[in-house]
């Protein structure tokens, strides 16, 4: 990326009980942006934490007035609070990583290098996963099941380092509340023809907390949500039955 240029960038984090590393983001976040000469804002999405991550949300807003902390009150899921992200972003480019920082920020500057005119996405692929063994094979099996149920031409289609230009959001609507939002708007972005440019970043062990995705229950109903967005976006698609056609 040259110095001379300024980049347009909505940043936000989706937060849930992200209380150990949300503060540390903020700040490199900031310097980040600085030291990269962006117009930019920061958005933290609270999707109903428990109170260590209300205390310190609460200090974030007062010691840094141009963070923006939107809340819900109840928990809507991983895919209510990046709607609620892209909604709340008034730049031209949109970026979104999550809030247990197991992604540098910093790499940031990566996307921002391939963000040119021709570009509508920047998505980053992982060099590496760094997870235990057991979330690393129910990601393989997630990632190859979704890439071949959705035709998804992605070398990682459930890396959560993306950058995006907002004018998407003015052709791809999302609905999906649950974590398979990502499935659901890559399989959109795909399908609409936008232009995807993919880049490889580094993945870290989880700091602070565990994930809330990999317990049975969840994967069950990860399961359930798939087999419905699959039936949505594929099925009903191909019978010319999905509420997207019938409304042309």
């Amino acid at each position: 990326m040259h110095s001379e240029e300024k980049y347009s960038v909505s940043v936000f984090y989706p937060c849930y009980n992200d209380w150990g590393t949300m503060g540390s983001m903020v700040l490199i976040t900031m310097r980040t942006a600085e030291r990269l000469n962006l117009d930019y804002e920061l958005t933290i999405i609270d999707d109903g934490s428990a109170n260590h991550t209300l205390d310190l949300l609460e200090e974030i807003e007062g010691r840094f007035p141009e963070v923006t902390i939107l809340r819900h009150t109840a928990n809507k899921g991983y895919g209510g609070a990046l709607r609620s992200g892209f909604a709340a972003g008034s730049k031209e480019w949109i970026f979104y990583t999550d809030g247990d920082a197991q992604y540098d920020i910093r790499e940031l500057e990566l996307l921002l290098e391939h963000a040119g005119s021709e570009v509508d996405v920047v998505q980053g692929y992982k060099i590496e996963r760094n997870d235990p063994f057991h979330r690393i094979i129910i990601g393989r099996i997630y990632h190859w099941t979704v890439k071949l149920a959705f035709g998804l031409k992605l070398r990682d289609v459930d890396c959560d380092f993306r950058l995006i230009r907002r004018s998407v959001f003015d052709t791809v609507t999302l609905e999906s509340n649950s974590g398979v939002i990502c499935a659901e708007m890559m399989t959109k972005i795909q399908r609409a023809g936008f232009r995807i440019i993919e880049v490889p970043v580094h993945h870290y062990q989880r700091a602070h907390g565990k994930s809330q995705f990999f317990n049975f229950p969840r994967i069950a109903r990860v399961v359930w949500n798939l087999s419905g967005l699959w039936v949505r976006e594929v099925f009903l698609r191909k019978l010319g039955l999905n509420k997207e056609t019938q409304s042309k």
